[in-house]
């Protein structure tokens, strides 16, 4: 009985580049959800002060203009 190594051995690497190929996929998805946290937490108000409350003077915004 004759086994074919090389068969087997294309086997392993096929095996091998789809762990690889799986790892990496991994490891985007792990760093866009990483972006997408930091984005979703730059878009939300900081709770401590705002920065429009911290820059601006305390009159400025109080009033609206509505006839203009």
């Amino acid at each position: 009985m004759e086994i074919n190594t090389s068969s087997m051995i294309d086997q392993q690497q096929t095996a091998t580049m789809q762990q690889i190929q799986v790892s990496l996929f991994k490891k985007a998805i792990d760093m866009n959800a990483q972006a997408a946290l930091t984005l979703i937490g730059a878009a939300l108000p900081q709770t401590e002060t705002s920065s429009t409350t911290v820059n601006n003077p305390p009159n400025l915004g109080q009033n609206i203009d509505v006839s203009a």
